[in-house]
């Protein structure tokens, strides 16, 4: 089966390329340059797929990519609490869902995965997400522009087109090519600059479960809507997991959300003023204070997820030996 996969050069599209191929099937990917797709790809044992250099946003480079697939798998999104790329999250979130769905289902595409998001879902009093949750109504910019992409996939479904949604929690991982926000949060945690943790908890699972999810939904007669392997934590558990991996100390509070807030929204108010990334977004802390999981009787298409702690570990070791983060800090996890 020859497959186009969007955004094959960032983290859920690197590994799910690598499933792919190790499952047998052709790749090609669209994406911005082929040099990005061939340095995401080389770790994960992936010598190369052919590439259509071209954006999301570029109907000619969508209609290319798509053309004489059999299947495309849509992973090409911006994942940032950062507010200064709204726009930027706007434009590929929103515009790109709508063109390469478009694409695909004109083309006479036999199956779209589009990869959507928990957040997609995020609304005010939502606690627990099923299959038949409604589209989010969060204002987040993240979040309400994967809402916005979410509405395109599910007009798709309406009409009968062969679109199949998945929705991966936050992921962590080895290996993320151009180191994404939970990333990011967790080397500022074992660089000491995350001391401060909204009490609450967040939907968490690995890149790799994912990546197999999206190729088992490629499978004949699957259809509807799937969460991506995973599990909830409280922060307190999460931090609690990354102390055990490392053995460090990693001394950390556990305030409200609602005490967080206003530093949250200060931080939004001066992020465009600063020049580096302050890792307290409001985004971040609203979505750990609103604790939203995944109803554990959730489709995940049978497939369970690994250990947490296996997760951290994985994930440290890597940012160790690929200098994301120095040996010293990754503690035990960079000797195991």
């Amino acid at each position: 089966m020859l497959v186009t996969v969007t955004g094959g050069s960032g983290f859920v599209g690197a590994h799910t390329v690598a499933e792919l191929v190790r499952g047998g099937h052709e790749v090609r990917v669209l994406a911005r340059a082929e040099s990005a797709v061939d340095s995401a790809l080389r770790p994960l044992g992936v010598p190369g797929a052919e590439v259509v250099v071209g954006d999301v946003t570029d109907e000619r480079a969508v209609v290319a990519a798509v053309r004489g697939a059999d299947a495309v798998v849509h992973c090409a999104s911006v994942y940032s609490f950062d507010r200064r790329r709204r726009a930027e999250m706007l434009r590929t979130n929103v515009r790109g869902t709508e063109l390469v769905l478009g694409a695909a289902t004109r083309q006479g595409v036999g199956r779209v995965v589009h990869v959507s998001s928990i957040a997609a879902l995020f609304g005010a009093g939502v606690r627990v997400l099923r299959e038949d949750t409604p589209v989010g109504t969060s204002r987040e910019p993240y979040a309400a522009t994967k809402a916005g992409s979410e509405a395109v996939a599910r007009r798709h479904q309406e009409r009968g087109d062969p679109v199949v949604i998945s929705y991966p929690p936050a992921l962590l991982g080895p290996h993320d090519p151009k180191p994404g926000d939970q990333t990011c949060r967790l080397r500022d945690l074992l660089r000491g600059l995350v001391p401060v943790w909204p009490a609450g908890g967040l939907q968490l699972g690995d890149v790799r479960d994912t990546a197999a999810l999206h190729a088992a939904l490629l499978a004949p007669g699957v259809t509807g809507r799937h969460f991506g392997p995973g599990r909830y934590l409280t922060t307190a558990e999460y931090v609690r997991a990354v102390r055990e991996v490392t053995g460090r100390a990693l001394p950390a509070l556990f305030p409200p959300a609602a005490a967080l807030v206003p530093v949250g929204r200060l931080v939004d108010l001066v992020q465009p003023w600063w020049p580096w990334h302050i890792p307290a977004e409001h985004g971040a802390i609203a979505t750990a204070g609103a604790a939203t999981r995944v109803d554990p009787s959730a489709s995940t298409a049978a497939l369970p997820p690994r250990p947490f702690r296996d997760t951290v570990t994985d994930t440290v070791r890597w940012m160790a030996d690929t200098g994301v983060l120095p040996p010293q800090r990754a503690g035990l996890a960079a000797s195991r």
